[in-house]
């Protein structure tokens, strides 16, 4: 086993996990949590505190994930993308790694930035914002569960494709 392929395996495993899993803690968890807070009137701490954080590892993790599936798959990178065959669960589950990143960095992050107070924006454009942040990452979670069936399967032969 090379090294290389190793490390970069493990990093997609550790960084997959940071993503999805933050993934699941803002739409499962931080959601009705934020609910209670601006009802107690501690949701100001979350904000400021814990959210920022939060999506900075979201973000950088959906990058380190993309990267290295990148560099796993290597050779066969244009091969996946184009669906060919042999490629087509792979490649699936790696356009939807692209579409998910895309919409973190495109869609999500602009959004939250008005969010959070991060960039100036009048309150119809907050308002706006964080319905766009609810959808993006609405959808973003539910590509996620086709998104891990596709990469299990493409690693463990699924005979059903």
């Amino acid at each position: 086993m090379d090294v290389i392929p190793s490390l970069a395996r493990w990093f997609h495993f550790m960084a997959g996990i940071m993503w999805v899993g933050l993934l699941y803690y803002f739409n499962f968890v931080q959601m009705a949590a934020l609910k209670s807070a601006m009802a107690d009137g501690s949701a100001a701490a979350i904000n400021r505190h814990v959210v920022p954080r939060a999506l900075a590892w979201f973000r950088w993790a959906s990058v380190a994930t993309w990267l290295t599936g990148a560099a796993l798959l290597g050779a066969n990178f244009t091969a996946a993308f184009a669906l060919r065959p042999g490629h087509v669960l792979i490649g699936i589950g790696a356009w939807l790694g692209t579409i998910m990143l895309v919409n973190v960095w495109a869609l999500l992050w602009p959004a939250q930035k008005m969010v959070l107070g991060l960039v100036e924006a009048s309150e119809a454009q907050k308002v706006a914002a964080r319905r766009r942040a609810f959808i993006v990452s609405r959808l973003n979670l539910v590509l996620s569960f086709p998104l891990l069936f596709f990469m299990g399967a493409a690693g463990h032969s699924a005979t059903y494709f």
